[in-house]
C-alpha cells in the first residue's frame, strides 16, 4: 500500500462526470483540520497492512502542541480524515512516457482493501470522509505546513537494514 499524507486545515472532494459537472448522487465530503489521504492498494496487500496503516496513521504525531511542536496525533487533536483511492501513485514511467499503472491492484481487491482501511480507521474514533472509489474526482484542500509524508508499506514493514562499521 502506498500513502499520500498531506496534513490540512480542511480538505473537500467532489465526484464530477465526463463534462466536469457535480455527481448529483454524490455528496461532497469535506473536513476541517485533519488528514487528506491519498491511497494506492496492491494485489499482495491485506490486513496486515491495513493494520500497520491505522497503527501509523492514528499515532503519527505531526500536529503541533502548545509549544508548537509537532506532537500530537490526528487522534490528539481531535481530527479527521478524508481518504481519496488513486492507483496512479504506483505509476511506472521506466519505459516510454505514458505510464504504466500494473503495478496496482486490481480494483475489486483495492476497493476492499480501501473500504477496510477506512472502516479501520474510523474504528479508532477518527471520523473518516471518503471519496469514491474509481471516480473522477475534484479535490480541494489546504495544505498546513505544508506536511506531506509518503508512507509505503513495502519499505516500511521490512525491518531495518543492518549497518556495519568498517
Amino acid at each position: 500500500m502506498r500513502i499520500v499524507i498531506q496534513r490540512v486545515s480542511r480538505a473537500r472532494v467532489d465526484v464530477v462526470d465526463e463534462q466536469g459537472q457535480p455527481d448529483p448522487d454524490f455528496k461532497p465530503q469535506s473536513i476541517g483540520t485533519g488528514l487528506l489521504l491519498l491511497v494506492a492498494v496492491q494485489d499482495g496487500d491485506g490486513d496486515s497492512q491495513v493494520e500497520y496503516v491505522v497503527r501509523k496513521l492514528t499515532r503519527m504525531r505531526i500536529f503541533a502542541d502548545e509549544e508548537g511542536r509537532m506532537n500530537r496525533s490526528v487522534l490528539d487533536c481531535g481530527g479527521s480524515i478524508l481518504s481519496i483511492s488513486q492507483f496512479t501513485l504506483y505509476a511506472d514511467l521506466r519505459r516510454g512516457n505514458r505510464p504504466s499503472f500494473m503495478a496496482a491492484g486490481e480494483p475489486q481487491h483495492a476497493q476492499s482493501i480501501w473500504q477496510d482501511l477506512n472502516r479501520a480507521l474510523a474504528a479508532t474514533g477518527v471520523p473518516v470522509a471518503e471519496g469514491r472509489f474509481g471516480a473522477h474526482m475534484r479535490v480541494d484542500l489546504v495544505n498546513d505546513g505544508p506536511v506531506t509524508i509518503l508512507l509505503d508499506t513495502d519499505r516500511l514493514m521490512k525491518p531495518a537494514a543492518s549497518s556495519t562499521a568498517i
